[in-house]
């Protein structure tokens, strides 16, 4: 029998999973070919619900398609790890919708994918949110899952509405703690985000996921987190 308190720790690897990766493959149901399945390539952010967010272009075949018919499907895996049938993934099932508040998704959006700023300035690029159905997660051989939406999804805490003057006070006061997450002195270092579930780091051009054994909710535990941590 699988308890409660399995399924919350499934469904934290498998968020956190999606949280440590930028890049999926999509699967949208092509409104030229009658519904046959079209896989494309896609940078995708977590957003602090769980949700996930793209930048996609109106031209884009696959934009077509959720326009079309918003269902689609979104995997992600470590492309670094040759053993490609045992290791670690996660499918998200859901819908894509079109996500009204272009300017503050596009905040946190391009502290992530700041290479992103030329499509963003182009009227004919939107975020759409992939909300969740269901999600199929693969943590090994033998470690596979189907996690339902309301135990993946984060209901709302303070910490979202705190990230970034939060973000900003660290990176301008707490340079050296941050800096002592990462084992590099040579490379510029910067805290680009703050979840329930950890944090990241930019270090040069690569992104550090900081995984956090409690629930962060606020921006005081994120600092304590951080900050604790760092002297370790």
């Amino acid at each position: 029998m699988i308890t409660d308190n399995a399924k919350t720790s499934t469904a934290l690897e498998a968020r956190q999973m999606l949280r440590e990766h930028r890049y999926g493959a999509l699967c949208t149901s092509s409104k030229k070919f009658d519904g046959h399945p079209f896989g494309s390539i896609t940078p995708y952010l977590v957003n602090h619900d769980g949700s996930l967010l793209i930048l996609i272009s109106t031209l884009a075949e696959h934009t077509k398609n959720i326009q079309h018919d918003p269902r689609v499907s979104l995997i992600t895996h470590n492309q670094e790890n040759p053993h490609i049938q045992t290791q670690g993934r996660v499918t998200v099932l859901g819908s894509a919708l079109l996500e009204p508040d272009r300017e503050g998704a596009g905040k946190r959006y391009l502290r992530y994918f700041p290479e992103a700023q030329t499509y963003f300035a182009m009227h004919d690029f939107s975020f759409y949110r992939i909300v969740p159905q269901t999600i199929r997660y693969i943590g090994g051989f033998g470690n596979i899952h189907w996690v339902k939406a309301e135990k993946h999804t984060v209901a709302s805490y303070p910490l979202i509405a705190q990230e970034e003057d939060f973000l900003a006070e660290m990176n301008s006061k707490h340079e050296a703690a941050i800096r002592r997450h990462t084992a590099q002195d040579d490379l510029k270092t910067e805290l680009i985000g703050v979840d329930r579930d950890g944090f990241d780091i930019r270090v040069g051009e690569r992104i550090l996921r900081i995984q956090s054994e409690m629930p962060i909710m606020d921006a005081q535990q994120a600092k304590q987190q951080i900050m604790n941590i760092a002297l370790l």
